[in-house]
């Protein structure tokens, strides 16, 4: 293995060893040692990578956003209409919030104010929410009085809400709340049922 290749895995173990403990101690209280601890590195191998805690969660931010832009790729490669895919696209979030520790580091790091320079994962997920719906409306999928601005602020809220809420209980992840949710939302938006 070159010393490049081991730089990389080194920077991607920090990352998600930064993500883990962001999520479980918190950014504030987090400590750089416990992210070298439970990435197997030395605090100079972190310090090689990152200068502060602050350019570590960037990071983090960072790779979740890129995580993100890949499920949002992946459910329009799928194919579809625009509600489809939307719709898929929040099934495949939260079950990726509920695996992926980067991705829900990243979205719990946009939920604090502690992180100067960050991606703002909300803000890229409303975007593409947003050009989902307006889509489907072009579309035909969506009555046009329907509030597309208020169901994207609805699905934005929701899903990164029960992110949150599943860190007391992991039920809030499951299809089972995503499809209750697509199934109240839908027929105000639409008269058909797509879930």
């Amino acid at each position: 293995m070159t010393k490049q290749e081991r730089a990389t895995r080194t920077r991607h173990a920090l990352i998600r060893a930064a993500a883990e403990v962001f999520t479980e101690e918190a950014f504030a209280s987090a400590s750089l040692s416990s992210v070298s601890g439970r990435a197997g590195v030395s605090n100079g191998a972190l310090y090689f990578h990152f200068s502060s805690k602050n350019a570590m969660a960037v990071a983090v931010q960072e790779e979740a956003s890129a995580r993100l832009a890949g499920l949002t790729a992946s459910a329009e490669a799928r194919g579809g209409e625009a509600l489809d895919v939307l719709v898929h696209a929040t099934h495949l979030l939260v079950s990726l919030l509920e695996t992926d520790s980067v991705l829900r580091a990243g979205f719990r790091l946009a939920h604090g104010r502690d992180v100067v320079g960050g991606v703002d994962l909300r803000r890229q997920w409303h975007r593409w929410v947003e050009d989902m719906l307006r889509q489907a409306l072009t579309e035909g999928r969506i009555a046009v009085d329907a509030p597309v601005d208020a169901a994207a602020s609805a699905v934005v809220a929701l899903t990164t809400g029960w992110e949150l809420l599943s860190s007391q209980e992991l039920d809030w992840l499951s299809p089972d709340t995503v499809t209750a949710f697509w199934q109240l939302l839908l027929p105000r938006l639409s008269n058909e049922a797509v879930v």
